[in-house]
């Protein structure tokens, strides 16, 4: 038996080319299944966190991500809403096998919306490295093209995890749309519909514009099964934010309360904004190189931000429209 590898770098798609000859049919048969199944079950591509990227010839190629390790501690969110959160991803994942044996479908979509800066993306990161075994495919940018050879990755990789950031992009009404946009989102529909029950992948949408998005993923059954609220944190949220970003700083704050009232509506992003702009403002004043952040120096900050930066900084970091009316001197 002989076999031949070819790797048909100029052809369109791409890819390698195994040719087997044996004097028996069946054992060249045997091969190639054997080459197809290791190829599915290696370690080259299950297991990781990957993207699919093109370049200036329009070919695509794999890329490798190591994300940074999220601990649950750094999800400021309502107890509740984690509970949800976790109940489909994370339980699913641990209890499949007998889900499966159940006759319950595995496939499942998640859409995660709410304002910018509130926990929506770094909560699909700490999913992923929660659910340990799945592979990970990140959709972003120019990579939405992609869209049916990632959701094809998934299937060969499965149990696999589709990330699509910003699902808006693609996924607004259809009269609002260019013929590129449609394209990209009839794709997406065809191929969250096309996965078999039985299949383990599961689709993370985010979206900061759930208003706009097209009914047909939003509505239907079997698209999208839970639809997440991400909203601004509360009174108690915003207190434990201020605590897990202000690690590593010294504070001299008479009342956090006054503090934590002024900046309701404020995100996440917001408020580690704010810690970093109130860092800055003691540093410029500290002498002997030790830095106290004093209150005055938040108030600043936050005027700066509230003021200062107008609508368009306000808006990019979260600050709700409540937050947004409220008079900040």
């Amino acid at each position: 038996m002989a076999a031949l590898i070819t790797e048909q770098q100029f052809s369109w798609p791409p890819g390698i080319v195994v040719e087997v000859m044996a004097a028996d049919r069946e054992l060249a048969a045997q091969f190639i299944r054997r080459v197809t199944g290791t190829t599915r079950r290696g370690t080259a591509y299950r297991g990781h966190v990957l993207s699919l990227a093109q370049d200036v010839h329009g070919v695509l190629h794999v890329e490798y991500h190591q994300l940074p390790q999220i601990e649950r501690d750094e999800l400021i969110l309502p107890e509740k809403l984690m509970d949800r959160i976790e109940r489909h991803t994370v339980a699913f994942t641990r209890h499949a096998e007998k889900l499966l044996a159940a006759k319950r479908h595995l496939k499942r979509g998640l859409l995660f919306y709410g304002p910018p800066g509130t926990g929506k993306t770094l909560s699909a990161m700490y999913l992923i490295s929660q659910m340990h075994g799945r592979t990970v495919l990140l959709l972003t940018g120019g990579a939405m093209c992609s869209i049916e050879t990632v959701s094809q990755f998934a299937r060969m990789l499965a149990p696999s995890t589709i990330v699509l950031e910003d699902v808006d992009l693609i996924g607004t009404e259809r009269h609002s749309q260019t013929v590129g946009a449609n394209a990209l989102l009839f794709e997406l529909l065809n191929q969250m519909d096309g996965l078999a029950d039985d299949e383990d992948i599961l689709f993370i949408l985010t979206t900061n514009r759930p208003e706009i998005l097209e009914p047909a993923l939003a509505a239907r059954p079997g698209r999208i099964d839970q639809a997440i609220e991400f909203p601004p944190p509360d009174a108690e949220c915003r207190r434990r934010l201020f605590e897990l970003y202000g690690r590593g700083l010294q504070f001299e704050v008479g009342n956090w309360d006054t503090l934590i009232e002024r900046t309701a509506g404020a995100s996440g992003a917001f408020i580690r904004e704010l810690l970093r702009k109130s860092a800055v403002f003691a540093a410029e004043e500290s002498d002997d190189g030790h830095l106290i952040v004093k209150e005055r120096h938040i108030n600043e900050a936050l005027t700066e931000l509230l003021v200062g930066g107008g609508a368009l900084t306000q808006s990019l970091l979260g600050m709700s429209k409540a937050g947004k009316n409220r008079e900040f001197k």
